[in-house]
């Protein structure tokens, strides 16, 4: 027992050092995923150790460095929590209605289509976006054309297919493939029935793991592509999809302080929308970054529609004239810039042999 809580404190401690690594091998970047499984277990074998373990000077180490990790995931995830944001935002007598969006990676092997069809039904959302759907999703979803006229369908079997509705009036809409051509982006200018016009952005970027790619060069130069695109628009952008990452990740904070855009989970949750079935295993790979003036109402996780992720929704505003949030957003540093350029000149480069064999 003394050894296995040796063992395992050791192990907690490095799976905790590694993302201060900035190597995109996935075994570097793995471990920033499970920083809210980290915490728990560090917390019990942290305990737990002080009754089995002689108090040696190796037991001392081990818990300074125990309690030192364990303050800092509390640090970094204390921000996702309900305690954080302290006030209610007003809005200005010009905001837009209310608008929702629903995002879902409904999984290219999940043939309950019908379970997402009627979540779209009965929410009615104003816009949704699917990730991971084929040619078979394409046709399934057909039912809903007549209620949402406007799409962009991108129908690929190498899980990365895309495909956006809507019922709101279309100025733009444009497919982007900012590192391959196997790796779509999905760009739509909309605009409401009251006359507020915003930019939806769709993500959908490879994950760096043992089975999928060997790094996370593609999926962070495809974000920060998108980043670099949108942080100089004067209309109000919305990011949102699967982004294969977490949001207190250093290329998730390149990417806020490049797009100048709002992490919307900030003082509302952590909602892990990944793994659906395995519920130790979540994590919130679906992530939602706004404009301050977007204005978030309400941001919620829907019941599973057979997809191993949950779909994640928003009700938000627009109200431009409003300064209320500009407050919140980050800015790069010269260094930073350089560090972004750079990972998306590698994302560019990097050709994937994962995706060759699907």
């Amino acid at each position: 027992m003394e050894l296995l809580i040796i063992i395992g404190s050791i192990l907690l401690i490095l799976l905790s050092a590694l993302p201060f690594i900035q190597h995109q091998h996935w075994v570097f970047r793995v471990a920033e995923f499970i920083k809210l499984q980290l915490l728990f277990i560090q917390l019990f074998v942290f305990i737990v150790a002080f009754f089995v373990l002689e108090h040696s000077l190796l037991f001392w180490i081990l818990q300074a460095l125990q309690i030192g990790f364990i303050i800092f995931h509390v640090y970094i995830l204390m921000r996702y929590t309900k305690f954080w944001r302290t006030q209610a935002r007003q809005l200005s007598d010009k905001a837009s209605d209310k608008i929702k969006i629903i995002s879902c990676n409904v999984f290219q092997f999940n043939t309950e289509y019908e379970r997402f069809i009627e979540l779209i039904r009965e929410e009615q959302p104003d816009a949704f976006l699917t990730a991971e759907s084929n040619k078979d999703w394409e046709m399934a979803m057909e039912t809903l054309e007549k209620d949402y006229p406007h799409h962009v369908k991108v129908g690929l079997e190498n899980t990365y297919g895309m495909h956006f509705y809507t019922r709101l009036k279309v100025h733009k809409l444009q497919v982007h493939y900012f590192v391959a051509d196997d790796l779509p982006s999905i760009e739509a200018e909309l605009e409401t029935k009251d006359g507020h016009r915003f930019v939806f952005f769709g993500v959908h970027p490879p994950p760096p793991s043992p089975t999928e790619e060997e790094n996370s060069k593609e999926r962070d130069g495809d974000l920060l592509s998108v980043a670099k695109k949108v942080r100089d628009y004067t209309l109000p952008v919305l990011v949102t999809g699967d982004f294969n990452n977490v949001a207190w990740a250093r290329s998730s904070i390149l990417f806020k302080k490049t797009s100048k855009l709002i992490d919307a989970r900030i003082g509302r949750g952590i909602l892990s929308t990944f793994h659906a079935r395995y519920w130790f295993f979540r994590v919130p790979l679906d992530l939602l970054f706004h404009s301050p003036s977007i204005f978030i109402d309400k941001l919620f996780i829907y019941p599973s529609v057979g997809s191993d992720h949950f779909p994640i929704g928003c009700t938000f505003h627009i109200d431009q004239g409003n300064p209320e949030q500009k407050a919140e957003v980050k800015h790069l540093a010269a260094a930073e810039l350089a560090e972004v350029n750079e990972l998306i000149e590698e994302g560019r480069r990097e050709e994937s042999e994962n995706r060759e064999n699907q």
